[in-house]
């Protein structure tokens, strides 16, 4: 029997054309993806001037896009779906340290730095004296364990957004753990910042009105043998924007000490243990 399109039994007509050789995950992703987005439009009772408006900022939203700017992704963070998958993907039993988005602006292979190193080469912002353990679920130390960090700087911007104004690695680099599976590193208390808010997803952003701001934080890559990936951030305790992160990346977990030190060489301490998953 032919099945003509009519709106009342549209999603089963568009995924009764799927192909017989398609694989089975693909035949799923998208009769769901189809039968969502179908019970979306009839819900709403989408108009079509309304849906021109939608395929008019998708359109702008590809052309803005570029090798240094993914909109897309942005838009994927602002409307909490990358915090989404990220969460689905990364279940943890308790006590091991969660995930949260990774962003878009880690930078592969910074320089691996002495413990106790000076991140911030541009001079700016509150010094601060980062440090803790690597550890697994027992509390025993992770060896050889990688911590890859990296944030903005006192203006709220990350090195590779401003090239030839800011050092080159300036608030990166790389830790490696000795057998007490110990870390620690100088940089700056972080500062709160807007996403980058000039294209189609920022002006949404506008009307919705919510604002673009993500509270401060530092962020972590920790990695070691035999254990899961963590992509992390740790946040600053007394931060405004915690409860309206742009991007829903808060997690309470996450939310690190400062502590403000007298007579000390840097004006604030932030200690933070990280626990790993085994693979």
């Amino acid at each position: 029997m032919i099945h003509y399109f009519s709106e009342e039994s549209s999603v089963e007509t568009v995924n009764a054309r799927m192909g017989g050789e398609v694989s089975p995950r693909m035949a799923e992703v998208m009769a769901c993806l189809v039968k969502h987005l179908h019970a979306f439009a009839k819900e709403i009772h989408l108009t079509q001037a309304e849906w021109e408006i939608g395929i008019d900022f998708l359109t702008k939203t590809g052309k803005i896009c570029s090798g240094e700017r993914q909109e897309f992704i942005l838009l994927s963070d602002v409307l909490g779906f990358s915090m989404l998958v990220d969460a689905i993907n990364n279940r943890r039993p308790a006590g091991a340290t969660e995930n949260t988005v990774f962003g878009p602006f880690h930078v592969e292979n910074a320089p691996v730095r002495e413990m106790g190193e000076n991140i911030s080469l541009d001079g700016k912002g509150e010094p601060c004296l980062f440090e803790g353990k690597v550890i697994d679920l027992h509390g025993n130390p992770i060896e050889r364990a990688c911590v890859d960090v990296w944030s903005d700087n006192a203006d709220g911007f990350y090195d590779v957004q401003q090239p030839g104004i800011q050092p080159k690695w300036n608030n990166r680099g790389r830790f490696l753990t000795g057998e007490d599976g110990a870390y620690a590193f100088r940089g700056i208390k972080p500062t709160s910042y807007p996403i980058p808010n000039d294209g189609p997803v920022g002006k949404m952003l506008g009307k919705m009105g919510r604002h673009p701001y993500r509270p401060a934080h530092m962020h972590f890559l920790v990695t070691a043998p035999g254990f899961q990936k963590l992509v992390t951030h740790t946040f600053v305790g007394d931060d405004s924007y915690l409860e309206s992160d742009a991007v829903f990346g808060v997690k309470q977990t996450l939310i690190a000490p400062f502590e403000r030190l007298d007579g000390a060489d840097t004006l604030w301490r932030s200690p933070f243990d990280f626990v790993l998953t085994p693979v």
